[in-house]
């Protein structure tokens, strides 16, 4: 017997998509809280102990880099920063599977860079730069993927790469990184506050021109089988999806929205008034419904977090003892 999916209006995607970018930008808020107590302990300011949260290696894509390359050459699954790895590959496989979903949806700096895009669009402060200022500029984050693609997975041999996941520093990447947003310094401050300014003009500045990790899944998502199409036949101009797409993309220059900038967040559907315009597409020309995305991502997601529960690659092997000595080797301690 057949089943028929029950119809969800695409008018309620922007909301979905606020409470699932909360949710985690909420969890990212705890982890980062959880790890803060984890490393006061460990750098021996406190005496009440708070477990590690493995969740918290996803803020370390470099080593999750390097610890690819490691298990595509030799099998071996980092166990360092495991989770770390493990979401790595859950984010290219959802990337693959359901274009930028990830960022779209789930990414807490991709909510950030929504809620100021919000803001913006409230004062009227938006600017939309001509085609070719863009262009260029969005060749930038692809220039970085390159400079770190070419230092890891061209420079760097096996036993390199296997004594870098081994090492104090990659050990203390995560406290590392604490350690920045604690203390920075007056430059650090200065780029930070300089990027969310320019956000405030420049819809998702970081996202759009600047990240790295976004190339690499806009990269992914373009051979995906998940693209957003338009039906000539019945878009009437109006331009409302190309105002909503945080990406900027000029949608209705196109037929099928097969690039590496759409992030999978639907807002363009949410916004069309037709019918059957715009329509998330599957091969063979099959529509999927509107939800397909964000579902399965979400669905990819739990799936390598369960699989790498069950086989013993969340967890790291290195223990709290072992990590309070390496942060404390490092001299590493909160202000």
């Amino acid at each position: 017997m057949k089943i028929k999916m029950p119809h969800i209006p695409a008018a309620i995607i922007p909301v979905v998509r606020h409470l699932i970018q909360t949710a985690f930008f909420t969890f990212s808020i705890w982890t980062g809280w959880q790890f803060f107590e984890f490393f006061i302990w460990a750098s021996g300011r406190s005496t009440h102990y708070t477990p590690r949260p493995p969740a918290v290696e996803a803020f370390l894509p470099i080593s999750a880099l390097v610890g690819l390359k490691q298990l595509i050459l030799t099998g071996t699954f980092d166990p360092v920063h495991p989770a770390g790895l493990t979401i790595l590959m859950a984010v290219m496989t959802m990337s693959f599977l359901f274009r930028k979903g990830f960022c779209g949806w789930i990414c807490p700096i991709g909510a950030f860079s929504n809620l100021v895009e919000k803001l913006s669009r409230r004062t009227g402060l938006l600017l939309r730069l001509p085609a070719w200022v863009d262009i260029p500029m969005l060749g930038l984050k692809y220039l970085l993927l390159g400079f770190f693609f070419y230092f890891i997975f061209w420079k760097m041999d096996p036993e390199q790469a296997a004594a870098f996941i081994s090492s104090p520093y990659n050990m203390a990447a995560d406290a590392e990184m604490l350690q920045f947003f604690l203390s920075p310094s007056g430059v650090s401050m200065a780029v930070i506050l300089a990027l969310v300014i320019i956000s405030f003009f420049l819809r998702n500045f970081w996202c759009r021109y600047l990240c790295p990790y976004g190339a690499l899944l806009g990269i992914l998502a373009i051979i995906g089988p998940v693209q957003i199409r338009r039906n000539e036949n019945h878009c009437t101009g109006c331009l409302r999806c190309e105002k909503a797409c945080p990406s900027s993309i000029r949608i209705t220059s196109k037929k099928t929205v097969r690039t590496a900038e759409c992030i999978g967040c639907m807002e363009c559907v949410a916004r069309c008034p037709e019918k059957n315009c715009l329509i998330p597409g599957l091969p063979l020309g099959k529509n999927a419904p509107v939800f397909l995305i964000p579902l399965g991502c979400l669905a990819v997601l739990f799936l390598f977090w369960a699989a790498a529960r069950a086989f013993g690659h969340w967890d790291t092997v290195i223990s709290p003892e072992v990590f309070r000595q390496v942060y404390q080797l490092r001299h590493l301690a909160p202000i």
